[in-house]
């Protein structure tokens, strides 16, 4: 894309939408290799180009060498006190280069695409990872997706800001409509679209085309002079499909009911207790607590407790956890991996029993087997590292009923904001929005405002029963490590933890 283009894209951004020629994925006529070569003329370079750079990123010594190319249009629409006043859009452009040498990774961007830059950024991440390896770049071969699973019927680039607002506005006027002591109503609706193409030094190329898109409401009422506020949203890999006139009553219901809920709720007595962890959102302790010891990097580097206990048994036989970049739509999916590698369904745990860490193409050559394709990076602006995509656990055989009957005592939780961990020991503090407590067996007074404190692998281990209910929670959730986010999704059917430590009233 030229400089005169680019600046003209740009200015685009003051009607709140990105509008931008067809690209490479507009038809599934294309074959890969008029896709790649499609995305090779958008960027403005040739396989000569690519070759050249390749061959100047291993010229130290390197064993290994890709470049990343992306082309990123973001879009944001905001509604506030009835009225849609707030908008804004973003390009982001550039490509970033990698180059491995033993356990070195030298990494190096550029933001204007031209032959001179990119050998450039490829001779300082050379230099980076000095190594004694003499490596030449194979012929570059186009990668078909083997499946893409986040088709779109109608892209986002096609769609104009007077065709968002509408359901802003009915999604303002559906919360309104659901209780009378809604006072405010904050919604929004983002978008994005992403060009990728990748060519590494073993003659791998692809081209991935990943819309994204997100709605959100914010609800705030008042009862008897008390405040309170609670959110919904969904998040998914669509195009304007994603936005339906159900789509905004699920979110307007479930952003009220969340509110008023907490007008009953009170702060309960802490202590430690057993702890049933509800389906969906109760996945971010999956995601956080747990998931990131998973991920191989931790365990190669001896920081993960998980470290030395693959194929050991860490939990109940009946536990099954999966990290899956297949589903189709989600958030986390992946067509293909940040560094070539297939989106894929890996067991974690499969009957409690640890069978894979989770891996990108450092840590698969360290141990000696395939990466699971969870070499993921924000941007080009940084290398690949293993992180996870929607994490969750699969059914058990118990009913949650039947698991809330069997506590005496203790909490119901299934509504999370935020929490800290701590990736070597696993040691975790998560702040619960709203939940209930148990008592004899049944859900009563409902409950908010509190941290169940406790350690991962320990509360991975203290799940006694699962239920048959799980699901996904598909809201905005996204994941930060070392610097970089990603998004990601989490989910897991109901659970018995049989003790946590749970922060309340004393």
């Amino acid at each position: 894309m030229n400089r005169r283009n680019f600046i003209h894209t740009g200015s685009l951004a003051l009607a709140g939408t990105i509008v931008t020629r067809p690209f490479a994925n507009a038809s599934p006529k294309h074959t890969a290799a008029t896709a790649v070569n499609a995305a090779m003329d958008h960027f403005g370079v040739s396989k000569n180009d690519i070759r050249n750079t390749l061959a100047a990123a291993l010229e130290k010594g390197g064993y290994y060498a890709d470049l990343f190319f992306e082309h990123t249009f973001n879009n944001y629409v905001g509604l506030q006190d009835g009225a849609v006043n707030r908008c804004n859009s973003n390009i982001d452009f550039g490509m970033g280069v990698r180059v491995l040498s033993g356990d070195q990774t030298g990494y190096a961007y550029i933001e204007d695409i031209t032959p001179q830059e990119m050998l450039k950024a490829a001779r300082t991440a050379a230099r980076i990872a000095d190594g004694s390896a003499k490596t030449a770049p194979a012929a570059l071969t186009e990668k078909p997706l083997k499946k893409n699973y986040y088709t779109v019927s109608t892209r986002w680039e096609e769609v104009l800001l007077k065709d968002k607002t509408p359901y802003l506005q009915r999604l303002n006027e559906k919360v309104f409509a659901l209780d009378k002591r809604v006072q405010k109503v904050s919604a929004s609706l983002s978008d994005s679209t992403t060009h990728i193409l990748f060519c590494n030094s073993e003659g791998v190329s692809y081209y991935d085309y990943r819309p994204m898109s997100s709605l959100s409401a914010l609800c705030i009422m008042q009862e008897n002079g008390r405040t309170e506020s609670n959110y919904a949203s969904r998040a998914y890999r669509k195009g304007f499909e994603f936005l339906t006139d159900e789509l905004t009553d699920v979110i307007a219901r479930e952003a009220v009911e969340k509110t008023a809920l907490l007008f009953k709720a009170v702060k309960p007595k802490g202590g430690e207790m057993p702890v049933v962890m509800g389906a969906g959102g109760s996945g971010i302790l999956l995601h956080e607590a747990i998931g990131h010891a998973f991920e191989a990097d931790f365990n190669r580097k001896n920081v993960s407790i998980f470290a030395g206990q693959l194929h050991k048994k860490v939990c109940n036989e009946h536990i099954n956890v999966v990290d899956d970049g297949t589903i189709p739509f989600n958030r986390g999916s992946v067509n293909i991996d940040d560094e070539g590698t297939d989106g894929q369904k890996t067991y974690i745990v499969r009957e409690g029993i640890l069978t894979s860490y989770l891996h990108d193409r450092i840590s698969a050559r360290h141990y000696g087997i395939a990466s699971t394709g969870n070499g993921r990076r924000e941007s080009f602006r940084y290398p690949p590292m293993p992180r996870m995509r929607a994490t969750y656990m699969e059914a058990g055989d118990r009913k949650e009923k039947d698991i809330i009957a069997s506590v005496k005592k203790g909490i119901f939780v299934d509504n999370f904001t935020n929490g800290q961990v701590q990736i070597g020991a696993g040691d975790f503090t998560f702040f619960v929005k709203s939940g209930y407590l148990i008592e004899n067996g049944e859900l009563t007074q409902p409950i908010k405002d509190i941290n169940i404190i406790g350690n991962g692998p320990k509360a991975l281990a203290d799940i006694t029963l699962v239920a048959d209910n799980p699901a996904i929670d598909n809201g905005t959730w996204t994941c930060g490590k070392d610097g970089q986010s990603c998004p990601v999704t989490c989910g897991m059917p109901s659970v018995l933890v049989g003790k946590l430590t749970v922060g309340g009233n004393s």
